[in-house]
């Protein structure tokens, strides 16, 4: 038994949609007798019938409603695939490796995402959540195409994109607060800091104030976030992650007399940027006007200081 073609369903569905054969035909610029003998050939391959006159028209049966539906996902997978291939021609790549800092805003990471995928859902995206030194190794070791890191990297050029600002904070009932006065960094060695650690695995290292005597280090930021909240310790966070827990009350800023905030600029590198396909080109664009769209105050883009 021969087979149906999808250009037979494409008929079909086209005969439906527009209610009849001589107005589908004229839809898809094809001649009235072409759509007939494609749905009855359909029909005889099938051995079911899938039309039924109804006056001058024409509609499903109950066979047909059932077997159209299960085509359209066949029509739509197509295109679908087309579409795919079309992209691969002019060199869009099936995935992009994204490694972004722990630290960078997690409102503009999201919306980047999401404003990426709307334009590319085919494309697979890698997103690796990194820390200090662990987007650059990725980096080196040409494992990601784009990085968000607050580092150099000997060899690459990058573009600078947010500031992040750090705030010293602890729970409202930690022992530095009851303390009733302005502090100093002798008082913070006396109690635990929280840190989180490198990602890399090759070239590893610390950063920020670390004289604490009690140091408990962590693999990711939410922990370290989680742990401050319990009254375990006390951290510099990014303000963009605990604005909300500022804003209830949940943490509370350290009275520093000096450095109880810092920034840090960070900074979008590509792996490379000339040979970067049109999805990468995308990916970065997205995170660019995410952080000049959720945190404008931050932004250090070059397309908001150009």
């Amino acid at each position: 038994m021969s087979r149906v073609t999808l250009a037979q369903w494409h008929m079909l569905a086209a005969v439906v949609d527009h209610g009849g054969f001589a107005r589908a035909a004229e839809a898809i610029h094809k001649s009235p007798s072409t759509l007939n003998h494609a749905v009855h050939k359909l029909e005889e391959q099938l051995g079911v019938q899938v039309l039924e006159p109804v006056g001058r028209q024409v509609r499903l049966t109950e066979a047909g409603e059932l077997l159209l539906r299960r085509a359209r996902q066949l029509i739509e997978s197509a295109a679908s695939l087309e579409d795919v291939a079309s992209r691969l021609a002019e060199g869009l790549e099936a995935e992009v490796v994204v490694a972004i800092d722990q630290v960078f805003p997690a409102d503009a990471q999201a919306k980047a995402l999401e404003r990426f995928s709307a334009a590319y859902p085919q494309v697979r995206v890698q997103l690796h959540e990194s820390v200090l030194n662990g987007g650059v190794e990725m980096l080196q070791d040409g494992r990601a195409d784009l990085v968000i890191c607050g580092l150099d990297v000997p060899g690459f050029l990058g573009e600078p994109l947010v500031g992040v600002r750090f705030i010293a904070v602890a729970h409202p009932s930690h022992a530095l607060h009851k303390l009733g006065r302005s502090l100093d960094l002798r008082d913070l060695a006396q109690y635990r800091q929280l840190v989180v650690r490198d990602s890399a695995v090759r070239q590893s290292a610390n950063a920020g104030w670390l004289k604490a005597e009690q140091r408990w280090t962590v693999s990711h930021l939410n922990t370290s976030l989680d742990m401050i909240k319990r009254g375990l310790g006390f951290a510099w966070m990014p303000i963009t992650r605990i604005a909300q827990e500022l804003e209830r009350g949940d943490l509370k800023p350290l009275p520093l007399v000096a450095g109880g905030v810092r920034e840090a600029p960070f900074q979008l590198i590509f792996k490379d940027r000339d040979r970067a396909g049109p999805a990468t080109h995308a990916m970065a664009q997205a995170l660019k006007e995410a952080v000049i769209a959720e945190c404008p105050q931050d932004s250090i883009s070059s397309n908001e200081t150009a």
